[in-house]
C-alpha cells in the first residue's frame, strides 16, 4: 500500500476531472488524476468539437481532451493513465482509492468518472462511436442537418432526444426494442412530423465503411430488415453514471447519479462530484469543466477549512 498522500485525488480523465485537476494544481494543492484511458469516454470519441468557448476553428473531442490533459499537468497535477479504480474507502479524515496496481490516499477525493456505465453491446457500435454512433443529441445533432438518423431506445431519455434531433434532421427513426414506449401516446415530441417510431425492433448491426451507412434490426417474429442512415444516437438501458465502484458509499440517486448540491458536495465530507456523474441536466463539455472547477475550488476550502473558497490564485503566487 502506497504511503505517499495526496490532497487531491481525482477518479476520471474526462472534461471535469481534467478542469478541476488544473485548479487543485494550480492552487498548490498536490494532485493526481487516475484515468482508465485517455481515448475512452464521450468527449474523446466526438468526432467535432465547434461550440466550445475559446475555440476558433472545430477540433476532434481528443484534440480537446489533449489540451485539458496538458494545462492540467502544466499545472503540476499528476496523470496516471490506465489506472482503473476497482474500490474506495471514504468514510475517514484520509480517503483511499484503489486501482489494480495500487492505492491512493488523499485528503479529498473527486468523483468525475462520467456517464458511459453501458458497455457497447450492438455489432458495430463500438467502431463506429464518433463516427456516426453518438451517446448525446444535444451535442452532436446539428452535425446531422438534412439527414436520415436513428435513436434507439424506449425511455423518455430517448424520447426527448430524438426530439432534439427532430430539429434538425431530415428524418428521425426512434427504434424501441418493446410494443410500448415508456413515455404516455400523447408526448409531444411524438408529434413531431419528420419523427417515425418503430416499436419491436432490435438492431443487430450497425454497418457502413468509414461511417455509419445503415441498421440492421429484426422484428419480435424475426425479419430481418435494413435501415439506410447516417447516425444512431444509443440510449437503450439509459447512459447510466460510472459508480460502481463506489459499492454504496457515496448517496445516489434511482438512476445512480451521484447527488451533489451547487458546491459539488456529495454526501460524504471531502468527497466531491462532477460532469456527467452527477446527471447534470444538460451534457456538454463546458458544462463539465465548470462544474470540475467549483469541485476543485470546494475541495481547497474543504483542505484548509476556510469559510469561503479563494478565487483568484495567481495573487497568491
Amino acid at each position: 500500500m502506497s504511503e505517499e498522500l495526496y490532497d487531491v485525488v481525482i477518479i476520471g480523465g474526462g472534461p471535469a476531472g481534467l478542469s478541476a485537476a488544473q485548479y487543485a494544481a494550480r492552487a498548490k494543492l498536490k494532485t493526481v488524476v487516475l484515468d482508465k484511458s485517455s481515448t475512452a469516454g464521450a468527449l474523446a470519441f466526438t468526432s467535432m468539437i465547434e461550440n466550445y468557448p475559446g475555440l476558433i476553428e472545430p477540433i476532434s473531442g481528443k484534440e480537446l481532451l489533449d489540451i485539458f490533459r496538458r494545462q492540467a499537468i502544466n499545472f503540476g497535477a499528476e496523470y496516471v493513465e490506465d489506472a482503473q479504480v476497482v474500490g474506495v474507502k471514504l468514510d475517514g479524515e484520509i480517503k483511499e482509492v484503489y486501482t489494480m496496481n495500487k492505492t491512493y490516499k488523499g485528503k479529498a477525493v473527486i468523483i468525475a468518472t462520467g456517464a458511459m456505465g453501458r458497455k457497447p453491446s450492438i455489432k458495430g457500435e463500438s467502431e463506429f462511436l464518433g463516427r456516426g454512433v453518438s451517446y448525446c443529441a444535444i451535442c452532436d445533432a446539428a452535425f446531422f442537418k438534412g439527414k436520415t438518423v436513428c435513436v434507439l431506445g424506449d425511455s423518455e431519455e430517448a424520447v426527448k432526444e430524438a426530439g432534439v434531433l427532430t430539429r434538425f434532421a431530415e428524418t428521425v427513426y426512434l427504434v424501441a426494442p418493446g410494443k410500448k414506449l415508456k413515455v404516455p401516446d400523447d408526448y409531444p415530441v411524438l408529434s413531431a412530423p419528420n419523427l417515425k417510431v418503430l416499436l419491436g425492433q432490435s438492431v443487430k448491426a450497425i454497418e457502413g465503411s468509414d461511417v455509419v451507412e445503415r441498421i440492421r434490426m429484426v422484428d419480435s417474429e424475426g425479419k430481418e430488415s435494413v435501415l439506410e442512415l447516417s447516425g444512431v444516437f444509443v440510449y437503450l438501458h439509459g447512459n447510466r453514471p460510472v459508480v460502481d465502484f463506489l459499492g454504496g458509499m457515496v448517496e445516489t440517486s434511482e438512476d445512480e447519479c451521484v447527488i451533489t448540491n451547487r458546491l459539488m458536495e456529495t454526501s460524504i465530507p471531502g468527497v466531491f462530484a462532477a460532469g456527467d456523474v452527477t446527471c447534470t441536466e444538460v451534457r456538454q463539455v463546458v458544462i463539465a469543466a465548470a462544474n470540475g472547477c467549483v469541485a476543485a475550488l470546494s475541495a481547497e476550502k474543504y483542505i484548509f477549512h476556510r469559510k469561503r473558497r479563494r478565487y483568484d490564485w495567481a495573487k497568491s503566487r
